[in-house]
């Protein structure tokens, strides 16, 4: 019987630290908070020269004329965005997509591509969780194609059925616009652009758990997996940009960088091959994540135009 007993108590004692290390991890990855457990990992460091980058470039943005937008989620969260018309009247518009922990203005280095080398519209939405929208977590893409429907709801409304759309993603902006590509698009979307996107969360997790934490994803992944679709709704296995291509029917240009080591360059290949739609991939040399901008700016921005040209017609 004592056997049994002290057998019983390191069960519960091994399940009450699984449990607790499931709503740390939950709180630390998914729920809205300040990410610092990013801060010095090297390949994030390095991404954060082009958010210096971009950092520089508000001053660009304060020369603009922007409005302040917003819509209401599927599930009634108020989410924000950045709007920016175009110097001369166009019906062509790019919504931009951010990263993880990022917002809306972040993407400024890619907005100046679109407004000043395309003479697009922009739109460079707060996902939920994040900057001025509402939410308590991060939907790490799989919510947000939800919320991107009702962004592309909303510009088909107000600007009519004649405007012609862009998605460019970064990171998890990238995922996020893969996982859209996989809904019901109205044929207003010509065009999505991916850069630095990860397969699915749940290998993104278990990538992230061994590299930045030296842990095996079971249990824990499965467990916060549990615990994030208790509390936000989904779980990381059904949150894949890997299916949602299979489904795609718009033109998808991949662009990841070859040195990538938070959202590994080798997840790129899977994603372009299940591809159904038209498709091109550019590995970029030398790029870590979210680097390929900095790397090869004239290239990344004649890639782009080039890509989205041959969809939207100048």
């Amino acid at each position: 019987m004592n056997i049994v007993v002290g057998v019983t108590i390191i069960a519960l004692v091994i399940g009450m630290g699984i449990v607790a290390a499931s709503l740390y991890f939950y709180k630390l990855a998914v729920k809205r908070s300040s990410k610092s457990f990013l801060s010095g990992d090297p390949d994030t460091e390095i991404a954060k020269e082009w958010k210096r980058h971009a950092e520089e470039n508000q001053q660009w943005l304060s020369r603009q004329s922007y409005e302040d937008v917003e819509i209401q989620s599927y599930d009634g969260l108020k989410l924000h965005g950045y709007y920016m018309a175009a110097k001369q009247p166009t019906n062509k518009l790019a919504i931009l997509v951010h990263g993880y922990s990022g917002q809306g203005r972040d993407m400024v280095s890619y907005a100046s591509i679109y407004y000043d080398s395309l003479g697009y519209n922009v739109l460079m939405p707060d996902n939920r969780g994040h900057g001025l929208s509402e939410g308590h977590y991060i939907g790490f893409g799989w919510h947000d194609r939800k919320d991107y429907l009702k962004w592309i709801e909303y510009l088909i409304t107000r600007f009519g059925n004649e405007v012609e759309l862009v998605l460019h993603g970064v990171s998890m902006g990238g995922a996020t616009v893969l996982m859209t590509s996989g809904e019901e698009l109205p044929e207003q979307v010509k065009v999505i652009v991916a850069d630095c996107a990860y397969t699915s969360v749940y290998d993104q997790l278990t990538y992230q758990l061994k590299q930045m934490f030296r842990l095996p994803s079971f249990p824990l992944l499965s467990t916060t997996s549990l615990v994030c679709r208790l509390r936000a709704g989904y779980s990381f296995k059904e949150a894949t940009a890997l299916k949602q291509v299979e489904r795609a029917k718009t033109p998808i240009l991949f662009i990841h960088g070859e040195e990538d080591t938070f959202v590994p360059t080798q997840m790129v290949y899977p994603l372009h091959a299940r591809c159904k739609s038209d498709k091109e991939l550019w590995i970029v040399p030398k790029a870590a994540h979210g680097a390929s901008i900095l790397v090869d700016y004239d290239g990344y921005v004649e890639k782009v135009k080039n890509f989205v040209n041959r969809y939207i017609p100048v």
